[in-house]
Order: structure tokens, then sequence, then C-alpha cells
């Protein structure tokens, strides 16, 4: 992995200050993100030239009226119903997206587990496990943190369920 010089390029946003300040080892990577691209992760695998399966997503649910960040492949979909029991819930919905945008700090598209505003109980997809590293966004659009999957679940004190699906 990169070290703390290259760790600084892209930009300081929340999520790479915490992965600094932690120690943890990533790579930032940045690319162009055009506004019309229909998806903000399909986008980021493409322009990264990265598998889809280890480009993550970070979606913001509502679990029993609680927020809750749920991290899956962008290849797949998030299982709500599979998400609560994760988390011991009974019914999972998709969060309000400025509720999500207010609680987490960052913009729908940006949303990164890391560094969050406010620390949301989060739940990491357990196909995450099988690669050596994963992209999730690094606090907005357009930069991506590439890092391995147990520095992020013990970062976020992540669960990891399975919680994806094709």
């Amino acid at each position: 992995m990169a070290k703390k010089a290259k760790k600084q390029q892209g930009g300081g946003t929340p999520a790479t200050v915490a992965l600094t300040g932690a120690g943890t080892d990533f790579t930032v990577h940045a690319y162009e993100h055009d506004p019309a691209s229909a998806s903000y992760g399909e986008e980021a695998a493409d322009a990264l030239g990265v598998s889809p399966e280890r480009v993550f997503k970070t979606l913001v649910a509502d679990v029993d009226g609680e927020l809750t960040v749920a991290v899956v492949p962008v290849a797949g979909q998030l299982d709500l119903k599979a998400l609560a029991t994760a988390v011991g819930g009974k019914r999972a919905t998709m969060a309000d997206p400025a509720a999500a945008e207010r609680t987490t700090g960052y913009v729908r598209g940006g949303i990164s587990p890391l560094g969050q505003r406010k620390r949301l109980r989060t739940v990491l997809d357990a196909s995450a496990s099988a690669h050596p590293t994963i992209c999730v966004s690094a606090g907005r659009r357009g930069l991506e943190v590439e890092l391995a999957p147990s520095d992020l679940a013990a970062l976020t004190d992540a669960v990891l369920a399975p919680i994806g699906r094709v």
C-alpha cells in the first residue's frame, strides 16, 4: 500500500483524515466524475479499471428508526431484510437522502463509511473478505480509497454479514 506522502494526494476529506489518523495503509484513487453518470459506484469501477465486486457503495438505511450504514459491492444490491437481521432489527428501508447527508456530513454519491459526522452502526457485506483490498468512497464524488476490508471493518466497528445480493 501507499505510504503517508501518497495518502495526502487527492485532498483531505474527513475519511482520509480518519485513515491517516488511525495509521491505516490506504491508497487514494481520483477520477473525473461525470454528473450524467447513472451509477456512482459503477462509474468508479469503470474509471479505476477495478472489478465491480471490489468496489463497494455506502448506503444509509433506516433500521427500526435508527440510521445504519450498509457497505455492499456496486455489482449487486442491498438486501434490506438481511441488513435488518444483521443488526438485530425487524424492518429496514432506505433512509431519506437528506437525512443521510445531514447525519454523515457527505453528499449522496460521495458518502463514505469513514469519517462521518455522526458515527453510524455499520454492516459490511461478507463478500469483502474475499478480496485483499476493496475500494470505498473517500468522501466525495470522484474520489475512492482502497484499503484492506479488515481495516475498514475495524475502523467502523462493522459487522460482517451477507447483506448484498446479485
